[in-house]
């Protein structure tokens, strides 16, 4: 039938093709080409109307009856036929409304990528670990110790013979114990392939401990003395693609060890990644001739220990019984702080590694799990407000579409699930340019975070819980729309009055999609001020005082040259780039080891005392220019001065010394022996630049396992580095010169804070941006609604400003709003953020105000499109009707 001769004819026509016989896919075709005719023609004029709302008057009763009844036949299962004629009026919506549906699939699928990125990160976060398949049985040994009446936890580092008496004493509690060095670099060499790289010493039972997967040789490859495992990365630099195993390497230019095992790389989940090579515990031992005096001293804390619980063992019945066994080996000073021996299980070891009094709390990672995973769910959720919004403005338009539908026989469930399918269809195609969108940022997303993170492509799981997370989302965005318009009243709706109708009609929707774009911008407005919070913080800490000066001083470890460091120092003076060379135990930037067992006039017998130790040269003070507030610097001159201390600020409040230079101090554990302190200098932030320095001691005694040079301030760095490399490849030709700056160096310790603050300011541009596309939206909606009234309001002598004014006052009062609300939301948050750090910011008011004028700003930019275009239109083409 062509539809095209008049409704008249088509009245006639309809009525002859509706039948009480008709089946349930006849009379939805045939009211398809009802709605398609009005919606396409009869909706132009008022006097087509008038015909269509007679032929809706005129229908026999009993076709709308057969229409229900057809339709409760076969609900209980939806026809193919109608899930096809939902989708295809859905994509003729779509297709329609190609800027509208621009707004909503493009918003959508930002939202659902962030969503995915961040739920990817989580999974990562969760899975922690979770590589090595011993996890729920493994446990690093730590401790509680009793520190001026406060029960603190550390302990990542443990003395030698703990290990040795838990295998001994309480060996059927445990699979495995396993002593670690902390990593350590060392020059791995073979022929001519020569890399300074991290790995760690470590006792044979390691392998199967952290359940290495073998891709060459055994787990059982470090039962021999002069072994190593290499990862594949590793093997394959210093082979290539020939057989590694029973091949010779070079450590540090020492020891000739034979390769027994290539071990696959450690992912970046895992508390080992990073470890190179793996190589026996006692080889370390031979390396160092420190660790021969360490093997007894109950008091040297130096190496971390991991076991493996016995299969019907538990951690709590195991830390029960080791808790006391070290107070019998400490004498009654050491004894002081009444360590307890407990067992961390890695499970833990990421997400809740932090304690509180004794008690294992949540830790920074897992509050960032927390974190992110609420602003995941906020972000999609405010795409799906603009869903929402948008679908509730044009509701409208589509009302007339809902009374036709209704009046000729369709109920509520119909015309829900028509709705829910347009939902459906716009997050399956968000969810298509979702996977498009994540995979390109996952490169600079796994830049940012430190991560590896792949879409799991082949994970049946992960698929399972995108179409998930696609029909949740889709339910989310389409729910309100669908339950709101199905409800319309078909008599009100035809006769015009539903925007003018009562409080439960346009100005109910109105009043939501208001509310819901307060609810947008306070989440968006947060975000901003906690970027710029976190940004402060960081700079606070960057311009923190540190007691040093890091500008042009390098270091680099002394693998393979030890014994050449007076040669390399002198070569290094006579170039005269070098102001100065001197040693060190540690790297600047690194506290180094902690050690206990020290006495001094007025100590406390009960007083228990903890101090960062570290080695030097007498010309360290001068390479880092360090501060002194009392005394003097070692000498070469002074042979006593080897019997010297220099202590900083905080080790001489600690001992509650106001003069400290010429008090003794004794040492039971570290260098046994009586120390004269020589001078007092001003705290050096050498660890967390957000935390309080710990009480440090140095001293110019045992080994010095890094250089440090200070460059010549006259002297650039392009002229000054090759200068460097040259004399130092003339004294130590077969080591590379692997070097380090001590502010790049430095500047790696605001990483953490850098990937919140990176991370939150990506977030929040993406929560903006999504939040002023649904204004867009919504501007371009009023605009198009309020046509003739603006264009009244041209003829009666309105200018531009004012019609621009008007448009835009209604957004900048619901921005003002969520500015109000988020303002005090964000001050209480972020104010317990910063309590965490002892070296802090306050939150500044300039924060909230910058925020608060930028949004307005972007939301006035983002509303005066619309305002000025409608504003700009000629009064004669709004106002003409026909």
């Amino acid at each position: 039938m062509n539809v095209s001769n008049g409704p008249p004819r088509f009245a006639h026509w309809l009525l002859t093709r509706l039948h009480p016989n008709d089946t349930l896919e006849e009379v939805e075709g045939d009211l398809d080409e009802l709605y398609t005719y009005w919606h396409e023609r009869a909706g132009r004029t008022q006097a087509t109307l008038r015909y269509l709302l007679n032929v809706v008057s005129v229908l026999p009763p009993f076709v709308r009856r057969r229409k229900r009844e057809l339709y409760h036949q076969n609900a209980s299962s939806l026809h193919p036929i109608m899930i096809r004629n939902y989708l295809k009026i859905a994509w003729r919506n779509l297709a329609k409304n190609k800027v509208y549906s621009a707004i909503n699939i493009g918003g959508l699928a930002v939202g659902m990528a962030v969503a995915m990125l961040i739920g990817l990160w989580i999974y990562d976060e969760l899975t922690f670990n979770q590589y090595h398949q011993n996890y729920s049985r493994v446990a690093q040994v730590m401790r509680h110790e009793w520190f001026d009446g406060r029960k603190e936890t550390g302990g990542q580092s443990s003395p030698i013979p703990l290990g040795t008496e838990l295998q001994t004493a309480f060996g059927d509690e445990f699979s495995y114990v396993v002593l670690s060095t902390k990593p350590v670099n060392y020059i791995i060499a073979s022929g001519d392939a020569k890399f300074n790289q991290s790995g760690r010493f470590m006792e044979a039972g390691a392998p199967e401990l952290l359940t290495l997967r073998m891709v060459q040789g055994s787990r059982a490859g470090l039962h021999e003395l002069n072994t190593i495992l290499l990862t594949e990365t590793l093997a394959k630099k210093l082979f290539g693609d020939e057989n590694p195993i029973n091949r010779i390497v070079t450590i540090d230019t020492q020891v000739n060890v034979k390769v027994t095992g290539v071990y696959e790389d450690l992912p970046t989940n895992s508390e080992f990644r990073g470890t190179s090579y793996i190589a026996p515990f006692d080889l370390y031992g031979s390396l160092n001739t420190w660790v021969k005096d360490a093997r007894d001293n109950w008091g040297d804390k130096s190496f971390p220990i991991y076991v493996q619980i016995a299969p019907n063992k538990t951690f709590e019945q195991v830390s029960a019984r080791i808790k006391g066994v070290m107070l019998p080996h400490l004498k009654a000073e050491n004894a002081a702080s009444k360590p307890e021996v407990f067992l961390h299980p890695m499970s833990n070891w990421h997400l809740f590694s932090a304690f509180e009094n004794g008690a294992n709390v949540t830790s920074e990672p897992m509050k960032y799990v927390l974190f992110y995973g609420v602003i995941g769910l906020f972000v999609l959720l405010l795409a799906c407000i603009n869903f929402t919004n948008l679908s509730t403005a044009r509701s409208e338009k589509r009302a007339k579409e809902v009374g036709i539908r209704k009046a000729i026989g369709s109920v509520r469930a119909q015309l829900t699930s028509q709705f829910l399918s347009e939902s459906v269809l716009v997050s399956m195609v968000a969810f298509g340019l979702c996977l498009v969108l994540v995979q390109l940022a996952l490169p600079w997303f796994n830049r940012v975070a430190d991560k590896q993170i792949v879409i799991l492509w082949v994970n049946p799981i992960f698929w399972l819980a995108c179409i998930t997370f696609t029909l949740f989302t889709a339910l989310l965005a389409g729910s309100y729309p669908a339950f709101y318009l199905s409800s319309l009243q078909p008599v009100k709706t035809l006769k015009g009055l539903y925007s003018s109708g009562s409080p439960s009609g346009w100005h109910s929707a109105i009043a939501s999609r208001k509310i819901l774009v307060v609810f947008q911008f306070t989440i968006s407005i947060a975000l901003i001020i906690g970027t710029a919070s976190v940004y402060q913080q960081i700079q606070l800490a960057k311009n923190r005082p540190v007691g040093y000066d890091r500008k042009g001083l390098l270091s680099f470890p002394k693998n393979g040259f030890l014994g050449k460091e007076n040669v390399l120092r002198d070569e290094l003076l006579r170039t005269g780039v070098a102001a100065e060379v001197a040693e060190s135990a540690y790297p600047l930037t690194n506290e180094g080891s902690n050690n206990t067992g020290f006495d001094w006039r007025g100590k406390t017998p009960t007083m228990s005392d903890d101090f960062g130790t570290i080695r030097i040269s007498a010309e360290y003070g001068k390479a880092v220019g360090w501060q002194f507030i009392a005394g003097r610097d070692f000498s070469r001159r002074f042979r006593s001065d080897s019997s010297g201390l220099i202590i900083n600020e905080s080790a001489m409040k600690v001992m509650g010394i106001q003069h400290a230079v010429g008090e003794q101090v004794r040492s039971e554990h570290w260098q046994k022996g009586t120390f004269t302190i020589l001078g007092v200098v001003k705290d050096m932030v050498m660890a967390s630049p957000f935390e309080r320095v710990r009480p440090t001691i140095f001293s110019i005694q045992g080994t010095k396992r890094w250089m440090l040079v200070k460059i010549n301030p006259q002297v650039s760095l392009h002229t000054a580095l090759p200068k460097l490399e040259a004399t130092f490849k003339a004294v130590v030709p077969d080591v590379p010169f692997d070097y380090k700056f001590a502010d790049e160096e430095y500047a790696l310790k605001f990483t953490a804070e850098e990937r919140i603050g990176k991370l939150a300011s990506f977030f929040a541009s993406l929560a903006i941006f999504i939040s002023c596309l649904g204004l867009f939206g919504l501007a371009s909606f009023m605009a198009e609604r309020r046509t003739k009234e603006i264009g009244v309001r041209k003829v009666l002598g309105a200018s531009a400003l004012t019609i621009w004014r008007l448009l835009s006052q209604e957004f900048v009062l619901l921005v003002l709003i969520a500015f109000a609300i988020a303002t005090p939301t964000a001050y209480y948050f972020l104010s317990n953020w910063l309590q965490k750090y002892e070296y802090h910011t306050n939150v500044s008011w300039w924060i909230f105000a910058m925020s608060g004028m930028g949004t307005l700003i972007i939301t006035l930019l983002t509303v005066s499109y619309q305002s000025i275009k409608a504003a700009l239109v000629n009064p004669v083409k709004s106002l003409r009707s026909e």
